[in-house]
């Protein structure tokens, strides 16, 4: 042992260890399930750009491609939102019927067990797709693909299970659910009540050693029609049949769903949207050690398993419905803004509503970006649970902002429920996303910095695993090369930011073929390093007291976002071939990101505990002020123009969606039509304008246009009119009470085909 580490680490070691909490071995196994990416790129202060330029973008296979012009348009064309919602509360049979027989269930299961076997990103196209043609059918399709048993199966199961039970799912013979959530435990799954008593009892006529389940279970989509159940609980030894423990900690198995005991098939109204969720109950129920998925084996280890499987399953599902609704509601609010004219304008051509156009614009550019760059990184096989959390929680909050945005504009238009609306199911989407798979305020506040700190820093992992390594001798020497380790890039990234923040990033690196695009890659590096330093300095101030601080952690980590999501704009740019009519969107993007994480460090510093620290870290980081100004009032109108005109930006802005082709008389079909009528026939408008003629026939009668050209002003104005229609229905239609259930429809129902009969509304 060095002198150092004798007589200067010895000390720290014992005072760090002293104030350390006792690290359990399930929480040493959920810091080390999955990997870091880009993450831990940005925890140095000084990301590689040409590692993130080199590394290859999301494509889709010939075979994938295929699937998504064939099975998936077909399954579009087979959906109508508002049958689906208001008058089945289901799919119906024949597409449950097409989903199975064109294997969507399994999609991530690989081929040699009869899945598709595809990429993250055909995974995300797919779900892209079908989420703008139905939200209840991609949740139906995404959640079998992400956190489910098919995932933990193929991570996990042993031979034989994968053998069994992939072939089954990929087929959809089986029909999964997987059992998280209980009533008490909410997003701390480490504090669920349900339980696994190892225990004898008879299977398939034979006494054999396993659990004896008791588990309450809620938000479990697709439970009511669910076949298999995967489960987590906490699994316990009293009388050691195992071992000599006796609490053996959070386990995962698989039950078919007719096991005696079992209950399932109410359901669950989330928000209006009725995909099929609902409770899962056991009572009383066995199950053999071999439905343990590995078996024995990973007894105890079912967080790990269900980080690891969370950290794929979060960074494409939601965040790919979240894209396609920013991008679905930019397309969809711009074609509006055309079509609807007041005082002889398109309201689009108003600053008002230029403002929400240009922040649903870039949202859109700024989602898909890092949705791709996300897959890319998976397809990679980088697993990273840091940034799975941080496009769960803001894809899904730039989601909600889009929707809002689009209900802003078209006011009524989207207020007014029925077929002829096409938002409304996304709207009444939005808190369902933001409140599933780690409520948003949980995952911001707590997981996104919290385990980024952890897992993505340089050294703050390895000095935790030193503090609890049981061999004193060998934990000060991994502490003594972690700690000095820390402390070096500490002081080499603070003089780094120091000459950052006093030149505004102008000597900051960036890749030599960014061209002038170097700015923002400067100031990313700028901001990089001093995310760096501030993160060191609430560290070092706070120690672990810092994690209670949730709202030091949730700016810490809304930082970490912004480098993260708008390291993905430019990766994106880079990716298209930068093309020069995409660049507004690209600076609109980093102005509002760069006035986000200004904002953000200001608000931290203004309240970490240590003034000191903080007056040095303004004065080192930020000697002009952290606060940035947003983009330009002409920046913002060149956006919001992007989606009031075709081009090709438009279409790359928005490609991938389900825009009604298949469905002639679909609201979103009469949308594009009457868009594409309307900006034809724009220069005709102008001259009547002109002319102070408002009637096209009398305006052919005066010779000012032709007939023909009359003709195709009142198709546009006809098309204008339909889309611009809401629903109205007959009176009495509602005059035999409300569509939720009555007192006498409550009675718990064991069957998934007695479903409650919502009554009809219209």
């Amino acid at each position: 042992m060095s002198f150092r580490a004798r007589f200067i680490t010895r000390p720290l070691f014992g005072w760090a260890r002293s104030i350390l909490p006792p690290m359990s071995d399930t929480e040493r196994e959920a810091i080390e399930a999955g990997n870091v990416w880009w993450d831990a790129e940005l925890f140095t202060g000084t990301p590689d750009w040409e590692r993130l330029l080199a590394t290859p973008p999301a494509t889709l296979t010939e075979e994938e491609q295929a699937f998504l012009d064939g099975p998936v348009a077909e399954l579009c064309e087979m959906l109508d939102d508002w049958h689906i919602n208001w008058k089945l509360h289901d799919l119906p049979q024949e597409v449950w019927d097409f989903i199975r027989e064109k294997r969507f269930f399994g999609m991530i299961i690989p081929k040699e067990y009869g899945g598709l076997g595809f990429s993250a990103f055909a995974h995300s196209e797919v779900i892209r797709k079908v989420s703008t043609a139905s939200v209840t059918g991609a949740v139906s399709i995404m959640v079998p693909n992400s956190l489910g048993p098919g995932e933990l199966l193929m991570q996990f199961g042993t031979k034989e299970q994968r053998d069994y039970w992939l072939p089954r799912l990929a087929r959809g013979e089986e029909i999964p659910c997987f059992g998280l959530t209980s009533p008490d435990a909410g997003s701390d799954a480490a504090a669920m009540t349900d339980t696994g008593v190892v225990t004898r009892g008879m299977h398939e006529g034979e006494e054999v050693l396993g659990i004896r389940l008791n588990f309450s279970k809620r938000y479990i989509t697709l439970s009511p029609i669910a076949t298999v159940i995967g489960l987590a609980f906490k699994m316990k030894d009293p009388d050691h049949l195992l071992g000599s423990k006796e609490d053996l900690g959070i386990t995962v198995a698989l039950i078919p769903a007719d096991t005696p005991g079992v209950t399932r098939g109410e359901r669950h109204i989330p928000a209006m949207t009725f995909f099929q969720n609902g409770p899962v109950h056991g009572e009383d129920v066995f199950v053999p050690l071999s439905a343990i998925i590995g078996g024995e084996e990973q007894i105890g280890k079912g967080w790990k398993m269900l980080m690891s499987a969370l950290a794929a399953g979060r960074g494409i599902s939601l965040p790919s419905l979240s894209s396609a609704a920013a991008s679905f509601a930019a397309r969809t609010t711009g074609a509006y803004s055309r079509i609807r004219h007041q005082f002889n304008l398109p309201v689009g051509k108003f600053e008002g509503v230029q403002e929400h156009l240009a922040q649903l614009a870039g949202t859109a550019y700024q989602l898909d970006a890092a949705r791709r760059m996300t897959c890319a990184s998976l397809d990679q096989g980088y697993k990273s649970g840091v940034i799975a959390a941080i496009m769960k929680a803001h894809a899904t909050y730039r989601m909600r902002e889009s929707v809002n945005d689009a209900y802003d504009i078209h006011s009524g238009k989207a207020v007014i429920d029925g077929p002829k609306n096409y938002l409304g199911n996304l709207y009444r989407a939005v808190p369902v996303g933001i409140t599933v798979e780690g409520a948003n305020i949980l995952t911001r506040n707590l997981m996104i910095y919290g385990q980024g700190a952890i897992r993505a820093h340089p050294f703050i992992l390895k000095e935790m695993m030193a503090l609890s390594e049981t061999d004193r001798d060998k934990g000060i020497r991994e502490f003594d090369e972690a700690f000095w380790g820390h402390v070096g890039h500490a002081i080499k990234n603070g003089f780094k930011a120091i000459g950052r923040g006093w030149t505004f990033g102008r000597f900051a690196p960036a890749p030599e073929e960014a061209g002038d695009l170097a700015v923002h890659y400067r100031q990313l590096s700028r901001y990089s390093s001093a995310f760096a330093v501030v993160s060191d300095l609430a560290l070092l101030t706070l120690g672990g007291s810092l994690k209670r601080k949730e709202r030091l952690s949730a700016r810490l980590g809304d930082i970490l976002s912004e480098l993260y999501l708008l390291s993905a704009t430019l990766k994106r740019f880079e990716v298209d071939g930068k093309p020069a009519a995409d660049r507004p969107l690209v600076d609109y993007t980093f102005a509002r990101g760069t006035k986000a994480i200004g904002t953000a460090f200001a608000e931290l510093l203004d309240n970490l505990p240590s003034r000191p620290a903080a007056w040095l870290a303004k004065f080192m980081l930020f000697p002009f002020g952290a606060r940035r100004s947003g983009p330009s009032d002409n920046l913002a109108q060149i956006c919001a123009e992007i989606l009031l005109e075709p081009s090709e930006t438009r279409e790359r802005l928005t490609s991938g969606l389900y825009l009604g082709e298949g469905q002639p008389n679909a609201a979103i079909s009469h949308l594009e039509r009457a868009f594409k009528l309307v900006v034809e026939v724009e220069p005709l408008r102008r001259k009547l304008r002109e002319a102070k003629v408002k009637n096209p026939d009398e305006a052919a009668k005066k010779g000012l246009i032709s007939e023909e050209e009359a003709s195709r002003l009142k198709e546009a104005e006809a098309a204008a009119d339909l889309v611009i229609a809401v629903d109205a229905f007959p009176g009495e239609a509602f005059t035999h009470g409300s569509a939720l259930p009555d007192e006498r429809d409550h009675a718990p129902s064991n069957a998934a085909s007695n479903v409650h009969d919502l009554k009809r509304t219209a």
